[in-house]
Parts: C-alpha cells; structure tokens; sequence
C-alpha cells in the first residue's frame, strides 16, 4: 500500500501554489491529500486533488477564547481525519491555518515537515520548528529563524510548476517592447489606478506592448484606455495560459510575492518588484532583495513608485546592458534548477532514515 501524505495549507496563492507543486512531486510515488481553508479551495481542482476543509478562523490574543470551541471541533475533525486516512507525514506550508492538523499530527506522533518560500520566518513555522523534522526553504539566510534549529533546513530551488521548466522564452519578433503587469493573488490597486497614464508617457517615447493582470471589474476601462489612446494591450484576470504571458514579456512590474518572483526568475524575465507594504513581517520586501543582492531585479517601495516608475522603465528600454545583465544573472541562478533535481532533493529529505 502506498505510504499517505497529507500537505496542509489554505488562504493567498502564496501558499496554496506551492503545495499544489509539492502534490505534484509526490504524487506519483505517494497518495497525497491536500487540506485548505475556503480561502485556498479556489486555487484547487476538485477533479485533481483530493481535498480536506479545515477552515481555521484567525487566531488573535482578543479572538482565541470566542474560537476556543471551534479549534477544538477542528482539532477533533483533524485527528479523526488523520488516523481513518492513515496518514503517515504531515507537510505544512505554513499559516495558523494549519494549527489543527499539525497539532492533531503531534498527538498521533506523525512525522512533520515545513515549508517556508519567503526570506522571513512565518510564524506559524516558527511556533512548530522544534515539532518538525525539516523545513524546506529557498536558503538558509532566512530573518527571524532561531540558529537552534538551523540544522532542520533544506535548502531546494524554487518551487514552480513543471510546466515552466518545459516553456521556452519566447520573442514575438514585433519590435516592441513587452510589459507585464502582475497584482498577485492578493491585487495591486496601485497598479490599475497610477500605472495607465505613465504607460501612456512611455508609449509616446518607445513602441511598447502592455499586458496587464486586473480584477475582472477593472478590464473594460483599462482596455478601452489602451485602446483610445492606440496602445497595444492585453488585459485579464485569470488565464489559464498566463504562462505563455511571462514567457513573451521583456520586463515585468510585479508584487514580491515568493511563487510569482521564481516563476519569473525560471523563464528569465527580470523584474520591478513593488512589494506590499503591509506584508506581514515585510517578507515581500526580502523576498525581492534576495534577487536584487544577485543583480537579477530592480525593487521600487511603493511610496515612490509614482515618481521614479517612468524614469525606471524608459531607463531599462534605452539601457540594453544593464537589462542583459540581469537576464544573465538569472540564467546564472537557475542553471541547476530542473524538475528533476528539486523532486529528488524532496524525496531524498522526506525519507533519509
């Protein structure tokens, strides 16, 4: 009988993709469950994955005693979860969404694994760090993460899904100069309500391409600004093959969320990241200067980024060598980076002993 793993997750993209791509490197060797709360089940199929609900409430000093019952019904549904499925390991991609089934794990004495894609330590990995067996990361210079415990740390490349190793970076070969423009899965207003009229300026000046990721509400009046003003456009919220997008862009603006950046570092697209301000622990801002220490991005605060966002794109279209310059650095960053070599370093971690 093949062994079970259960893969616990829930809320932003940030963590559901990655344990949509950790199914799908175990999958073919183990029969993997995905928990998530009802914010994640969107980011999930129903015909591919195999899913628990465990719609855990945020958990506040003010919250805690008005959820006291409700953890302990989903601490319950957990427990009774893991022991009728006979799960044998339990992997966590962090957030207090996975409290009940990481402690119901400890009580039925299950081996438990992190995972930590961003360049500052959740919380929620740190409260279980002394719990886990590992825990995977992109590196071992995470903040906050306490030297005790460093021992526990996998480093693996960037976790994307096997598609993008597959893509080939694309030229379109039409003169223009494409810019992608990505929210994340959390929006960037700023992006659809100041970035419209310094495209417009840019446009005057070079010949350029705009596509542009937006809530569904936002697509008419972004395209039929584009359109009035005879700039070439594509304007979306969801696509199946967003892939194909990165792949035929030159430079992307973009939040700093840890699945977005590796997407595009793996297709060699650089970037301007503009991290959310109020990510917690500012993560997305370490995030970006993990790529920004290896010359591979530029990174713009957003308190600024209506003034030098102009100058910064018309700078990176003039400046050739500064721009090819990073396209090599990526390269450079993920010439080990292969389906293959990030499942087996999975594998191998998951069962050492």
């Amino acid at each position: 009988m093949r062994e079970k793993i259960l893969i616990s997750t829930g809320g932003s993209g940030g963590h559901v993709i990655p344990a949509t791509i950790l199914h799908d490197h175990l999958l073919k060797k183990k029969d993997v469950f995905i928990s998530t709360d009802n914010r994640g089940y969107k980011y999930l199929d129903k015909d591919i994955h195999k899913i628990l609900i465990i719609n855990t409430p945020k958990l506040t000093l003010l919250s805690l005693p008005l959820n006291f019952f409700k953890i302990l019904f989903l601490l319950i549904k957990s427990f009774l979860f893991l022991k009728k499925e006979k799960i044998n390991k339990l992997i966590s991609t962090g957030g207090y969404m996975s409290l009940p089934l990481i402690l119901a794990g400890k009580f039925l004495n299950l081996k438990i694994y992190l995972f930590e894609p961003n360049l500052v330590l959740g919380r929620a990995n740190k409260f279980f760090l002394n719990s886990c067996e590992k825990i995977f990361c992109y590196t071992d210079q995470i903040k906050n993460f306490p030297n005790k415990f460093k021992n526990k740390i996998v480093v693996i490349h960037p976790l994307v899904r096997d598609e993008f190793y597959k893509t080939k970076k694309s030229n379109p070969n039409d003169g223009k100069f494409h810019l992608l423009v990505v929210g994340g899965s959390q929006g960037a207003s700023i992006f659809d309500k100041n970035l419209k009229k310094i495209i417009l300026n840019i446009s005057k000046k070079f010949s350029i391409k705009i596509i542009q990721q937006t809530h569904v509400n936002n697509i008419y009046s972004l395209k039929e600004f584009y359109n009035t003003n005879n700039i070439e456009n594509e304007i979306f919220s969801y696509d199946k093959n967003f892939i194909e997008k990165i792949a035929k862009s030159d430079v992307c603006i973009t939040r700093a969320g840890a699945t977005t950046l590796a997407e595009l570092s793996i297709l060699n697209v650089p970037f301007i990241a503009v991290p959310l301000p109020n990510s917690k622990d500012n993560h997305q801002f370490e995030n970006a200067n993990f790529y920004l220490k290896n010359n591979c991005c530029w990174v713009l605060e957003q308190n600024v980024f209506d003034e030098r966002i102009e100058q910064l794109v018309t700078e990176i279209i003039q400046n050739k060598s500064n721009y090819n310059k990073k396209k090599e650095n990526l390269n450079n960053l993920n010439c080990q980076n292969n389906w293959i070599n990030v499942n087996q370093k999975i594998l191998d971690n998951l069962y050492e002993n």
